[in-house]
């Protein structure tokens, strides 16, 4: 898979990407702001085990940013299930390097089209840390909308942490006048 985003490029991780990988992903300030599931120190060990997970899976739910040919964050979905099966949370991260950019958000908006179009969903949501307020600008650009918070719901490094629930849903985009709708 590749999606053009002007800024960056969304394509399917492959073998080659561990080392740019491993550079951008071995940071703490990306790792405060993701789950535990991230680890850090970001090893090569991991950059490779990840590479492996990714490459040629059933389904593919996880992608590059590329910049300029090289590995500099992910976007990916997790798809909910049972009565949550039209639901998906997306995520992502961005080497730090690269924020401030406009590279996410044109990344965002580029998945969201593409998961809308590739998947019979009817929502998709984000819930960034409340202090992560360059992820909060980032979905609000890309036109996801505050839904409430998520009081003391996670912990981070031994912190209590509020969450911010933002969705998207499909009837929102497809009356998107940038989807060729009329709103």
């Amino acid at each position: 898979m590749q999606l053009e985003c002007g800024l960056c490029r969304v394509r399917s991780w492959q073998f080659g990407d561990e080392v740019n990988l491993h550079t951008h992903a071995n940071n703490r300030a990306i790792w405060l702001n993701l789950r535990d599931s991230f680890p850090f120190p970001y090893t090569p060990t991991d950059a490779q085990r990840w590479i492996q997970y990714v490459v040629d899976p059933a389904v593919e739910l996880n992608f590059a940013l590329d910049v300029g040919g090289e590995a500099v964050g992910n976007i990916g979905l997790r798809f909910g299930d049972d009565i949550d099966r039209y639901s998906a949370e997306i995520w992502y991260w961005l080497g730090e390097a690269h924020w401030g950019k406009g590279i996410i958000t044109a990344a965002l908006r580029a998945f969201t089209d593409y998961a809308f179009v590739q998947y019979p969903l009817t929502r998709l949501y984000a819930m960034p840390y409340a202090h992560n307020l360059g992820s909060i600008k980032v979905l609000e650009k890309a036109r996801f909308q505050r839904e409430g918070v998520l009081r003391s719901s996670a912990v981070k490094d031994g912190i209590v942490l509020d969450k911010v629930l933002y969705a998207y849903l499909s009837s929102d985009w497809l009356n998107a006048p940038a989807n060729g709708h009329e709103s």
